[in-house]
């Protein structure tokens, strides 16, 4: 007898991230139903009315313009992939229950790719998306409570942060960072951190914070620590800082010798 097809995603943005989780998908039986940013979403949405999911992968400054032309109805089959991510991102939109995802993986243009360690999925679609990583040999997990997987999304905000931010300074790997330049980087990681607890209006376990961090070190040990977005990635921050009344010594001392 011949087996039905699995349910169909859809996927806006289809980068080097979002091509590998399609990949994914499809070889878990999953059609994927790609739709270009320069696609009207709703429209494009009202013609796959039936598509179980909705993921989302586009860069941190693309992601507000997309979730401001997605319909109510796709809330709950939202599957939302982002470095700085937090609750604030989508609730602004009045979406409350998407599925969320923490990726320590890398993926680089004609490179293969590349786990850090096991990456964190929360909501209603998080066995599909799991599944779709395990398929492809990159480790994935199920996180079942909402808390656990905000410290997930923090810890990973710490990790991309800090490294990217003292990495103006640095250079090198986080390896090099962590073992010639660990108090820059714990002094950038409590700056990263404060910012984190003001934005979600909650205090968190500061080492488990910087144990989750430096898993990720060891789990790419070359892995360099500014990438092309880190300057982009302090200013963001800054700017966020200074709306939330936050002091960020530290970052704001890397930014004026950059300045100088």
């Amino acid at each position: 007898m011949t087996q039905p097809f699995a349910t169909e995603w859809g996927l806006i943005g289809a980068g080097e991230i979002g091509g590998v989780l399609a990949h994914g998908l499809l070889k878990t039986g999953h059609p994927v139903f790609p739709i270009g940013r320069d696609t009207d979403i709703a429209t494009a949405l009202a013609a796959k009315p039936d598509l179980d999911g909705l993921l989302v992968a586009v860069g941190e400054k693309d992601l507000q313009p997309v979730l401001e032309q997605i319909p109510s109805v796709w809330f709950n089959r939202l599957v939302l992939i982002q470095n700085e991510l937090l609750p604030e991102d989508w609730r602004k939109h009045g979406i409350e229950t998407p599925t969320v995802a923490s990726i320590w993986f890398e993926k680089k243009p004609g490179k293969p790719v590349k786990p850090l360690v096991s990456s964190p999925v929360h909501g209603p679609k998080a066995d599909g998306l799991v599944a779709a990583m395990q398929s492809l040999d990159i480790p994935a997990h199920r996180v079942t409570d909402s808390d656990a997987m905000l410290e997930e999304l923090v810890i990973k905000n710490v990790y991309i942060l800090t490294t990217n931010i003292a990495g103006l300074e640095t250079g090198g790997d986080v390896e090099d960072l962590w073992n010639n330049h660990q108090q820059l980087a714990r002094n950038i990681a409590a700056d990263v951190i404060s910012l984190q607890e003001a934005k979600v209006g909650k205090a968190f376990d500061h080492q488990r914070l910087i144990d989750g961090m430096v898993k990720g070190f060891d789990g790419d040990p070359q892995h360099q620590c500014m990438g092309r977005s880190a300057p982009q990635r302090m200013a963001r921050a800054l700017s966020q800082a200074e709306e939330l009344n936050v002091d960020m010594p530290h970052i704001a001392d890397v930014a004026a010798k950059q300045a100088g």
